[in-house]
């Protein structure tokens, strides 16, 4: 235990936990659930439930971690016991499933570079989208994608938590926000911009349905990387002198704020160019393109998105592959690094059933009809994220609280003042609203 490896700062671990929250999910899907649920009251009811649920549980993780100095399994196991590592298991099941199909998409951004780059990406968006329907369903090209995606992110991991991982989020951190901010630049300097930044900003609420709230409570509570055993293993490397409250404050700013300038970013360009901003996931890789197409100097910005895409699906990518990393070097005696190659190459040929459902495997159905990437994508969003939510915020406010109340103070060296509202949401709001999450998602 006393060899455990630390972060070497708290930045550093900040960067890396906000790393690991920032990924597709705000960049890629924040904007179009944005558009489908109504804009700037979808926007503020997001942040609502992110600085109140969302900032809840990830304090919960934040404090199992380091309270126990352990993986997800081995937090669970060692702060009570009985069945409860099974909620660290299905944290990391999650993370195994998620990661599958995440490098998948990932290395769809990826190809996306070499396109933007080769200049391709050119035609109207019913061209790009049945140019991007031939490559998803493309039996090899994809696959090699995902296989140079997952080989970056090995690299990272081989390099441990401060040399890799702390190392790597310290350099591709500040590059997301740097990118970010050139592309908003010129997103809200195009022609009719003005349309997008008055639907994202200005909030109707008469636009707010029960819909609204659901779609703003699952974006908030996944786009946070919470309930798959990421944040209760990047906590345990924390010291016990870091303020984990201020830190999940932190992280949870860092990863609403990358939403927010993803929707400053892609809903002024769309309505630029008059396209449709509730167009699903389509959005990034159709609708996107297309806009690059017609802005002046396109190539070069639909370049620097794609390099953008990319850079945040590897900072959560790692941080999904760490704590299946962490259960087998610490409760199986594994080396981190044999771990991390056995997985990687594991974790790669499951997302090969997934590439593959998009064209030659399509009628091969799982679940309901779906195919082998939604299948796997239901289980791991619908089933084991929420029951795994639910059960750290009822550990944490229930169970346990005494050791969290201990762990969140330094042991009283450092106050809390809400205390008494942290604990109130983890003991019923927080269970209640992942439970409407739950039961809408099934």
């Amino acid at each position: 235990m006393n060899s455990r490896e630390e972060w070497g700062s708290r930045l550093g671990f900040v960067l890396a936990a906000a790393g690991s929250a920032v990924g597709l999910g705000n960049i890629w899907k924040f904007p179009y659930m944005t558009g489908q649920h109504g804009g700037g009251a979808f926007l503020l009811i997001y942040l609502a439930l992110v600085f109140t649920i969302g900032l809840s549980v990830m304090l919960a993780e934040f404090a199992i971690g380091r309270a126990a100095q352990r993986n997800p399994i081995g937090a669970f196991a060692t702060l009570k016991g009985k069945l409860w590592p099974v909620v660290g298991f299905m944290g990391v099941a999650a993370a195994f499933i998620i990661l599958s199909f995440y490098s998948v998409v990932a290395g769809w951004t990826i190809a996306y570079i070499f396109k933007m780059a080769s200049g391709s990406l050119v035609g109207s968006a019913d061209e790009l989208g049945k140019a991007f329907g031939s490559f998803i369903s493309d039996p090899v090209e994809p696959i090699i994608y995902h296989a140079l995606f997952m080989g970056i992110t090995v690299a990272v991991v081989l390099g441990g938590v401060q040399k890799g991982i702390e190392r790597a989020c310290k350099i591709l951190m500040p590059m997301l926000f740097v990118l970010l901010i050139v592309l908003i630049g010129r997103a809200i300097t195009l022609p009719g911009a003005e349309k997008g930044l008055e639907f994202f900003l200005l909030p109707d609420l008469s636009k707010v349905t029960a819909e609204t709230f659901n779609g703003a409570l699952s974006q908030a509570f996944f786009s946070l990387s919470i309930g798959m055993g990421a944040m209760i293993t990047y906590g345990s490397y924390l010291n016990k002198k870091e303020s984990l409250g201020k830190s999940a404050l932190w992280v949870s700013s860092l990863d609403s704020g990358v939403a927010v300038l993803a929707g400053l970013l892609i809903l002024p360009a769309v309505f630029a160019f008059g396209f449709d901003p509730s167009a699903g996931p389509g959005l990034t890789f159709i609708t996107l393109p297309a806009v690059f197409a017609q802005m002046p100097g396109g190539a070069f910005f639909g370049l620097l998105f794609f390099s953008l895409l990319t850079v945040a699906a590897l900072t959560s990518a790692v941080s999904l592959m760490q704590p299946i990393i962490a259960f087998f070097s610490d409760d199986k005696g594994w080396h981190p690094k044999a771990a991390a190659v056995i997985f990687g190459v594991v974790i790669f040929l499951l997302g090969i059933p997934s590439s593959l459902s998009l064209g030659v495997w399509s009628d091969v159905h799982i679940i309901r009809e779906k195919g082998f990437l939604d299948s796997m994508d239901y289980i791991a969003s619908n089933i084991l994220l929420p029951v795994g939510g639910i059960l750290i915020s009822l550990f944490v406010g229930w169970v346990v609280a005494d050791k969290m109340k201990e762990e969140v103070t330094n042991k009283g060296e450092a106050p809390f003042p809400f205390m008494g509202a942290w604990l109130f949401i983890c003991r019923f709001v927080a269970p209640v609203a992942v439970a409407w999450i739950l039961v809408s998602g099934l």
